[in-house]
């Protein structure tokens, strides 16, 4: 699409590094008015969006050097050119997971209303990030003929050139919308402190699984499991398991609490 924004002079600036900005700070926006909404001191999430930050662009970049060794070994400054895409969102959840841990037991913050604030900004953020992804021609889809196929055509993406192919970037952005939106109405109808973010492992994870049965193999996603799946749809699956398998135990919990009725 136009993974060149625009340039000054020798100064090129990225659609990709712009939108991936506006991802963070609409997040951060998002889960500190939520932190206020639940009593919650919203200047911690401030300063907690910071390391986020940080660890999600950390996190998500290993990932994806991890997952694309030969490329980089071959040209490692590459490492650090993440304005031309190559972000895996995964690492970074987990590498920002773990910042959070730490934040939440030094500043003796409840963690299920943290984490609920924290996984009402996450799909948004992602929803924005895609589109940057989609800008950039990275996490392209496989060659198709349906009629939404999209055709990249400027010799910068990383996509495939002329080659129409599945927009996946778009599909996952727009399911990630969908998931924030959901939650966004369904927060003041929580049973529990911790549903919200369950209910985002459990949808956001759906919605990867599926995004990756139509990304391309060339875009390589780490090694294949069980004959076909791949490392990335492998963690996406995980995240389904854990948030429904928690979802469904602490229905089971609250309901086996309740007086039964003689």
């Amino acid at each position: 699409m136009h993974p060149i924004l625009f340039k000054i002079g020798p100064l090129t600036i990225h659609t990709y590094g712009v939108l991936l900005a506006l991802a963070f700070l609409a997040a951060i926006y998002v889960a500190a008015r939520e932190a206020q909404r639940l009593h919650l001191p919203a200047e911690r999430f401030l300063d907690l969006g910071i390391y986020i930050i940080l660890a999600a662009v950390v996190g998500s970049r290993l990932l994806f050097v991890i997952l694309e060794p030969r490329t980089f070994l071959s040209h490692p400054l590459q490492i650090f050119a993440i304005w031309k895409g190559g972000l895996d969102f995964q690492g970074g959840l987990f590498l920002a997971l773990l910042v959070v841990w730490l934040f939440i037991r030094y500043h003796k913050l409840p963690w299920r209303p943290t984490l609920d604030a924290l996984a009402l900004a996450l799909p948004l953020g992602q929803f924005i990030g895609r589109i940057g992804c989609f800008m950039a021609g990275s996490c392209y889809g496989i060659p198709t003929k349906v009629p939404w196929a999209v055709t990249f055509t400027d010799p910068n993406s990383l996509c495939p050139y002329r080659v129409p192919v599945h927009p996946t970037q778009l599909y996952e952005g727009f399911l990630d919308l969908g998931v924030f939106l959901f939650l966004l109405w369904f927060r003041p109808r929580k049973l529990y402190g911790g549903q919200i973010v369950l209910l985002y492992l459990f949808l956001g994870g759906l919605a990867r699984f599926v995004v990756e049965f139509y990304r391309s193999p060339l875009d390589y996603r780490g090694p294949i499991f069980f004959g076909w799946m791949p490392l990335t749809q492998l963690i996406a699956l995980g995240f389904v398991v854990i948030g429904g398998g928690l979802l469904l135990y602490n229905r089971v919990q609250r309901f086996q609490s309740q007086p039964q009725v003689p």
